[in-house]
């Protein structure tokens, strides 16, 4: 809304852009809410997740457009697939990786949202 008169174009998963010479490719990961997008740099071992992932478990899905079991299946099936080292850069607090979330997976299914 800030910027209405600048063309809005959506992310596509996997789409590929280039920030300061750094490839950054798109990874669709809604739950959160239904347009959250990660961004992976690969050649940095990192990914920016937004509020998909923290230092803990999954963001928040509390409310109406939110949805815990899709942000789970955004960790498990899309940030799960990269690799375990991979720094995840979170939308606020402290970084982690995705090795040291994923295994604690389990446990955040059955704690609920």
């Amino acid at each position: 809304m800030t910027h209405a008169a600048l063309p809005f174009k959506e992310l596509g998963d996997g789409q590929v852009l280039k920030a300061g010479g750094i490839e950054l490719r798109a990874i669709s990961t809604p739950g959160h809410s239904p347009g959250s997008t990660c961004l992976y740099a690969p050649a940095l071992g990192g990914v920016f997740s937004g509020d998909t992932l923290f230092q803990g478990g999954p963001g928040a899905t509390g409310r109406s457009f939110s949805d815990f079991p899709t942000i789970l299946a955004s960790i498990k099936d899309k940030l799960g697939a990269l690799p375990a080292d991979t720094v995840v850069c979170t939308g606020h607090g402290d970084s982690t990786s995705i090795g040291d979330e994923l295994v604690h997976y389990d446990e955040w299914v059955a704690r609920g949202h």
